[in-house]
């Protein structure tokens, strides 16, 4: 009888540092790369904007916590969920088998393909052979850099690593770069809607399975408690219609949610 008052009381205590483990979220800290729109990036008064913030910030409003951003290049994700400078990363963080090993994700945000921006006329398609002996610019630790890596470095064409996508534009325009390989709705509407975009054009989709679509935000490793509560908070979004909401602002008729 005592051993099993002990276990009762054991299992009590389990069950009430549980409870006390799930209301320990009344903020949460998403880390983010604020340079690539449409997805994110600053407004000029300095503030965050973009789908990826709204979707953040209606996630945090459906499970009635604060939402703290914390800006980030994007290499540095990763590592600063592991050292636990943010709880997750809402940053257009693409759910790949190389990432799983590492961090956890939470259910899709939203999925999109992958392309190449370049100049009018250049002759750049999706097809690797016409980049032979150009150069391509791509945003470190993305998967465009392991595509770059595995396919592209050994087709004999010259890439180049940038903290962040807003230098890859720059080296673009500058004519430093040939191309820029990137999310395919980020080129489109973050690139060449902006007047530095007006002369360039984006390819077909890159099909690789190096290239996967799905996105999501990734959490730290055996962090089972957050990924159900940011679950529950985008189940949330489309079961009362927000994140429907938030998706026509940004990019229209387009349906970016895949469902997977």
């Amino acid at each position: 009888m005592k051993k099993a008052l002990l276990t009762l009381s054991a299992l009590a205590l389990c069950m009430a540092a549980g409870s006390a483990l799930a209301k320990e979220y009344k903020e949460l800290r998403f880390g983010v790369d604020p340079s690539y729109a449409p997805f994110e990036s600053k407004a000029a008064d300095g503030s965050l904007v973009g789908f990826d913030i709204d979707l953040g910030n209606a996630i945090c409003a459906e499970l009635k916590v604060k939402c703290k951003w914390v800006e980030s290049d994007f290499d540095g994700m990763i590592p600063g969920l592991k050292a636990n400078k943010f709880d997750g990363v809402i940053s257009s963080m693409t759910v790949t088998p190389a990432r799983e090993k590492v961090i956890d994700f939470s259910s899709e945000l939203f999925s999109g393909p992958t392309a190449y921006v370049f100049k009018k006329g250049s002759g750049v398609t999706a097809d690797v052979a016409s980049l032979k002996g150009k150069t391509v610019g791509y945003e470190q630790g993305t998967i465009q850099e392991a595509y770059a890596k595995a396919v592209l470095d050994k087709a004999g064409v010259k890439t180049q690593a940038y903290q962040n996508q807003d230098q890859v534009y720059s080296d673009l325009t500058s004519g430093r770069l040939d191309a820029g390989i990137q999310d395919m709705l980020q080129a489109e509407l973050g690139f060449l809607k902006s007047p530095k975009g007006a002369d360039y054009e984006i390819s077909q989709p890159v099909d690789s399975e190096l290239l996967p679509a799905k996105t999501a935000v990734g959490i730290k490793k055996g962090n089972t408690e957050l990924k159900a509560l940011l679950d529950k908070g985008i189940k949330a979004l489309h079961d009362d219609g927000k994140y429907a909401e938030i998706q026509k602002k940004h990019f229209g008729d387009l349906n970016l949610y895949s469902g997977k």
